[in-house]
């Protein structure tokens, strides 16, 4: 029995020298130094353009013009100099009601869109393949086919449903419309609002949609490769999507039991210190 009370005590004692305040603040340190290095990053893990020289100066893209898929939804005003003569080739106009208090509404121009074939119907010429065209490359073949009709057609063409989706570690996620028919990774990212401190900056996942074929593409935004990728300049319906780096994935993975178990942690070393303070007094 004596020799049971021995171990005891030895025990006891051991614990009482780890909740020394000595001890224990150095405990405090070794949580408060894992808790940091969750989070801790250096500066090149969240520099954009690491890999870039001042001498870099000759990429770009600027050739580079998107084609027409299916789904698009295109405005086509044809003009000449004689307006009459271009009125068959032109949709009506219909009125939108704004809402419930405006009931006159505003105008807006019908669309074309490109069928499953890739066609869009156009008054009088009927069926036409865009699918596949550029901008340039649409005008030019709806202005040899309307001089058959109308001398020295003009022909303008917009895309109305230019939209690009931005997921994942950003500020600002959403599907946002772009201004003009050629828009950038950067330029997207951007109107995202930037990635957060946790966005994985080397890996940027860019899906797009071909005509029902998917493709995936890894872009890393601190290299100067980016500006060659062939999703540099995205295309309508792109979606980007931005992974968390480890440390947000390791913060996500213990992120709700984390806060429990310091205050359980907490909650055990002020017990036991109470409890000893209690003992040392009796004593």
């Amino acid at each position: 029995m004596k020799e049971l009370i021995a171990i005891r005590n030895i025990k006891l004692n051991k614990y009482i020298r780890l909740l020394k305040p000595s001890n224990m603040k150095n405990i405090l340190i070794i949580i408060i130094a894992t808790a940091l290095s969750l989070s801790c990053a250096t500066k090149e893990d969240v520099v954009y353009f690491n890999g870039m020289n001042s001498s870099d100066n000759s990429i770009g893209l600027d050739s580079y013009s998107p084609t027409y898929h299916i789904d698009d939804q295109l405005v086509i005003i044809v003009n000449a100099l004689d307006p009459e003569a271009a009125r068959s080739f032109n949709k009506v106009a219909v009125n939108v009601q704004q809402d419930l208090v405006d009931a006159r509404g505003r105008e807006r121009l019908q669309t074309y869109r490109i069928d499953s074939d890739g066609n869009i119907d156009f008054p009088v010429l009927g069926n036409i393949k865009l699918a596949g065209l550029n901008r340039e490359q649409a005008t030019a073949l709806l202005q040899e086919k309307l001089v058959d009709y109308i001398k020295d057609p003009i022909v303008d063409i917009t895309t109305t449903n230019y939209k690009i989706t931005v997921m994942g570690e950003v500020r600002n996620p959403g599907t946002y419309t772009a201004t003009n028919e050629r828009i950038t990774l950067l330029e997207a990212i951007a109107l995202a609002g930037d990635l957060t401190i946790y966005g994985e900056r080397e890996n940027v996942l860019v899906i797009q949609d071909y005509d029902g074929k998917k493709t995936y593409t890894r872009v890393n935004l601190k290299s100067d490769d980016l500006f060659n990728s062939p999703v540099y300049y995205l295309s309508q319906n792109d979606v980007v999507y931005v992974e968390p780096n480890k440390t947000q994935a390791k913060a996500s993975g213990i992120g709700a039991s984390t806060g429990v178990i310091f205050s359980t942690l907490g909650l055990l070393l002020s017990t036991t210190a109470l409890i000893l303070t209690i003992i040392n007094l009796n004593n």
